[in-house]
């Protein structure tokens, strides 16, 4: 077991990524089956905390890990003005993307359609993002001040434990199926609603030519 740890350490220092792609492996997992928990399933769904561990560990993970090495190329000074810059960026950039990957591809997961996957996102993306940009800024300025940039992917993973339940209780949220007409069609709703509406109307005035001549 010892041999084993100390060759993770090795290789984690020689390549950081495999840092935050196991504590994403473990945190993401731990987190939706806490919050399965909250939400009082009776019986773990192991299989959904699964597709959250491979989410987790092989996409947000890596992905991360390039926006922060982007960001400590293009700002690499370890100032306040530098991390809330960075910080700020981050929002309206990395964080809008990882939140509709997020949605879209747990749903892929899920072996949804693709018009499924693309209508959840069109519904809880908002109503996530609102949060995101209450949290995310604070914890990221912190992150690019205090945190060394070899250790950042494991300080938001960590961070993420909490956020992570709060995904999954918003990807566990029902879509219904009105719900995404509304959203996704619309148009078809008006148009449906006016045809309704003229075939009313065309019954009214047939009944009352027809009440004439009787």
């Amino acid at each position: 077991m010892r041999i084993i740890f100390v060759k993770f350490r090795e290789i984690s220092q020689k390549y950081p990524i495999v840092r935050g792609m196991a504590s994403y492996l473990i945190i993401w997992p731990t987190a939706n089956l806490l919050q399965q928990k909250i939400m009082g399933k009776e019986e773990f769904n192991y299989m959904e905390a699964m597709r959250f561990g491979l989410y987790g560990g092989l996409y947000v993970a890596p992905t991360l890990y390039c926006w922060l090495k982007y960001a400590s190329h293009f700002w690499p000074k370890a100032n306040l003005k530098s991390a809330i810059t960075k910080a700020l960026i981050e929002q309206v950039t990395y964080g809008p993307a990882a939140m509709c990957s997020f949605f879209f591809g747990m749903s892929l997961l899920e072996l949804k359609p693709v018009s499924e996957c693309i209508d959840e996102v069109k519904i809880k993306f908002w109503p996530t993002y609102k949060i995101a940009i209450c949290v995310w800024p604070i914890l990221q300025t912190i992150n690019f001040i205090l945190i060394p940039e070899r250790n950042r992917v494991v300080y938001v993973s960590i961070c993420s434990f909490i956020w992570t339940c709060f995904l999954a209780y918003m990807k566990s949220l029902e879509t219904k199926q009105k719900e995404l007409i509304n959203i996704a069609n619309p148009k078809i709703i008006s148009e449906s609603k006016a045809q309704t509406w003229k075939s009313q109307s065309y019954a009214d005035s047939s009944t009352t030519i027809k009440d004439f001549y009787i």
